[in-house]
């Protein structure tokens, strides 16, 4: 569940790929919010400030993107919005490395998480309600976690890493 916007989402949304698909919506919601916290809810000011900064995100990449953030610094009123825009502007570079929208839709891969979680849901649940199958909690978190390691892209980098 997202938090207030330009709060992180919790560091476990992250635990498993080193870039994650979930970031995408949670950016642009983000991005959403600080645009109706500076300009208006529902004005047309905030939707061409969203729509300018969506496209800048997911054409050009995030280093625009934060150039377009410092630039609301001279558009602060309150202190609100002082600190809510340090907060977003700490989530696009504490999750830099991880928005690299362009590159992703350029390969043809998802930036949201609604196919991801679609995936896990049929071939993690699958997996786990085969016919006799019973599972203690904490041998499920753990079945789970190989499930999406193996189904994603990291389950060579894990094994490589793991201790």
């Amino acid at each position: 569940m997202l938090g207030k916007v330009g709060q992180s989402p919790a560091p476990h949304s992250y635990s498993l790929q080193p870039t994650a698909y979930s970031l995408g919506n949670h950016a642009l919601e983000h991005l959403s919010g600080i645009g109706k916290l500076f300009y208006g809810e529902s004005t047309e000011a905030s939707k061409r400030w969203y729509a300018s900064a969506k496209r800048e995100l997911l054409e050009k990449g995030h280093a625009l993107l934060a150039k377009r953030l410092a630039g609301l610094e001279g558009e602060v009123r309150t202190d609100r919005q002082r600190e809510v825009l340090r907060r977003l502007r700490g989530y696009f570079l504490e999750h830099s490395e991880r928005l690299c929208y362009r590159e992703r839709l350029e390969e043809g891969r998802a930036i949201g998480s609604g196919q991801v979680e679609g995936a896990c849901k049929s071939m993690i649940g699958r997996r786990l309600k085969q016919t006799g199958a019973r599972w203690k909690v904490r041998h499920l978190n753990r079945m789970t976690t190989l499930c999406a390691l193996r189904y994603g892209n990291a389950w060579n980098h894990y094994w490589k890493t793991a201790k």
